[in-house]
C-alpha cells in the first residue's frame, strides 16, 4: 500500500497498532493509542502480563486498572510474535541494558528485528523507541529488513521515534510530550509524523533516525553529566561544611543561566544510568574517548559508597560498628512515588552494606516485594513500617523519598539517620546528610 492509502487509514483510524514490550513505555502507548479509537494488539514475551492485562489489572503502580479496563474493547494481547503480520504499525519499546562490561547489549533489539522481518509485509509501518546508540535503525533494522526485498519508504515505512516517558510524572502525560520522528526516507518520516500525530500533540519531524537517536541520548547525557556535577560539588561541600541544598536553593533564584539538578545516592532508572554508555560504546568505532561522560559515570556510580562511608561515619559516632548493624534502607524504588526499581541505586547500597557484614532490610510502600532480578540474586520483601519494627534497627537510610512515607516517626524512632535526599530540611542531632 502506497503511502496516501496509510495516511488515510490513519485520519480514520483504520489501522491496527502493535505495540511490543508491556513495561513503562510500551503500556502507556497501548492505552493512548487505544483511547484515540484505534484498534490495538499489545505483544510481550511475559505471559504474566499478559495474563494480568486481559483481566484489567495494571502491574505499574501510577497506571490506573481503570485506564487498563477501559481500553478492554480495543485490546488485543499476546505472546505470539508471529501475529505481528497482522498488525498495520508495530511499535518497539524492548529493554536495551548494559552487559556486565558495560557495553550495550543489543540481543532484544535483535531478536525484535528478526520476529518482525519473518513477518514483514506492505503497508506497515515499524517504529523503535527504545533508547540506543546512533546507527541501531539504520544497522539493525533496515539491514534486517533487505532480506524481504521489500523497499523501504514504498512498500513498508521505518522509522525512529524515541520514548520520552517519565514514571510517575503527573504533569507531562504521554499526549502531552512532544514526540521526535526520524525515518528512514522523507516518506517514512511522514508517515510516522502522522501516525503519533494522531495520538501526541505536537510531533516534530528531524532528518534522518540518527538525528533522533543522538538527541535521545544527549537528552538523557545532559541530565547525567549535571546531576555528577552536584553529586561532586555534594563531596566538596560536606568537607567544607557547606549544605549542598541550601546551595542549590540559593542559586536557582537565579531566573536565567541555570538549571536546578539535585545530588542523591545514585542514578537510578532504565535510562541516566545505562544510556551515556550507548554514546560512549559507539564513540570507540570512530576512535574517538568520551572523557567527559565517562567521567560523570563514574562520579553517579561511586556514590552509594559515599553513602556507606556516612553511614560507617555515623554509626562509629554512637560507638557502633558497621558489622552486625541492623539498617533499614527507605525506599527501594529509583524515584520518589513510583514503583520501578530498574537500577536502583539501593541495591548497591544493599551489596556493599552487607559485604560489610551488616543485617539490612528495606521498606517501601511501592514495592511489597522484590524477586530474584540481575541487580539481586535472592528474593527480598518489605518490612512493616511500625515503631515497634523500626524500634529494631541501630540505622535507616533514606533511599528513595516516597511521599507517603512517615518521616517525623523515622525520625523519632531510629538512632541514626542518613538522609540522601534532603528529607529533614531542619537539622537534627540523629540525622546524617549523604
Amino acid at each position: 500500500m502506497k503511502s496516501a492509502g496509510i495516511l488515510e487509514n490513519i485520519r480514520a483510524k483504520r489501522i491496527r497498532v502493535g505495540v511490543i514490550g508491556l513495561g513503562y513505555v510500551g503500556l502507556p502507548l497501548v492505552i493512548r493509542f487505544a483511547e484515540e479509537g484505534f484498534p490495538v494488539t499489545g505483544f510481550d514475551v511475559d505471559p504474566v502480563k499478559i495474563e494480568k492485562l486481559s483481566h484489567g489489572q495494571s502491574y505499574i503502580k501510577h497506571i490506573p486498572s481503570e485506564e487498563i479496563k477501559a481500553i478492554q474493547p480495543k485490546l488485543a494481547l499476546t505472546t505470539d510474535m508471529k501475529k505481528l503480520g497482522e498488525v498495520d504499525a508495530i511499535l518497539i519499546c524492548v529493554p536495551t541494558p548494559l552487559t556486565a562490561h558495560r557495553e550495550p547489549d543489543t540481543s532484544y533489539l535483535k531478536k525484535t528485528a528478526q520476529d518482525i522481518q519473518a513477518v514483514l509485509r506492505p503497508g506497515q509501518i515499524v517504529s523503535l523507541e527504545s533508547t540506543t546508540y546512533p546507527g541501531t535503525t539504520r544497522e539493525i533494522y533496515l539491514v534486517c529488513f533487505q532480506e524481504t526485498r521489500l523497499k523501504v519508504g514504498e512498500d513498508y515505512y521505518l522509522v525512529y521515534s524515541p520514548e520520552r516517558e517519565d514514571p510517575g510524572n503527573p504533569q507531562f502525560q504521554t499526549k502531552d510530550i512532544p514526540k521526535l520522528v526520524g525515518g528512514i526516507t522523507s516518506e517514512c518520516t511522514r508517515v510516522g509524523a502522522a501516525l503519533y500525530g494522531s495520538v501526541v500533540k505536537q510531533v516534530i519531524p528531524v532528518s534522518s533516525p540518527e538525528i533522533a537517536e543522538a538527541s535521545k541520548l544527549l537528552e538523557n547525557i545532559y541530565r547525567a553529566v549535571n546531576i555528577a556535577l552536584v553529586n561532586e560539588l555534594k563531596l566538596l561541600l560536606d568537607r567544607m561544611g557547606i549544605d549542598i541544598w541550601e546551595v542549590i536553593e540559593a542559586a536557582k533564584t537565579k531566573p536565567f543561566g541555570y538549571q536546578p539538578f539535585y545530588p542523591g545516592p545514585g542514578l537510578g532508572g532504565h535510562c541516566i544510568p545505562l544510556d551515556p554508555f550507548y554514546l560512549t560504546w559507539k564513540a570507540r568505532e570512530y576512535d574517538f574517548h568520551t572523557s567527559f561522560i565517562e567521567l560523570a559515570g563514574e562520579i553517579n556510580t561511586s556514590m552509594p559508597y559515599y553513602v556507606v562511608e556516612k553511614t560507617v561515619e555515623g554509626l562509629n559516632q554512637q560507638g557502633r560498628s558497621i558489622k552486625n548493624s541492623r539498617i533499614l534502607l527507605v525506599g527501594i524504588a529509583y524515584k520518589k512515588d513510583v514503583d520501578d526499581i530498574r537500577e536502583s541505586p539501593a541495591f548497591k547500597i544493599l551489596k556493599i552494606l552487607r559485604s560489610k557484614q551488616a543485617r539490612v532490610d528495606y521498606y517501601d510502600p511501592y514495592v511489597p516485594a522484590v524477586e530474584r532480578t540481575r541487580q539481586l540474586p535472592y528474593p527480598i520483601y518489605s518490612v512493616h513500617f511500625s515503631s515497634t519494627v523500626l524500634k529494631k534497627y541501630d540505622a535507616a537510610i533514606i533511599v528513595t523519598n516516597h511521599s507517603c512515607i512517615d518521616y517525623e516517626l523515622l525520625r523519632r524512632t531510629l538512632p541514626l539517620i542518613v538522609d540522601t535526599r534532603n528529607v529533614y530540611r531542619r537539622k537534627y542531632k540523629n540525622v546524617v546528610k549523604a
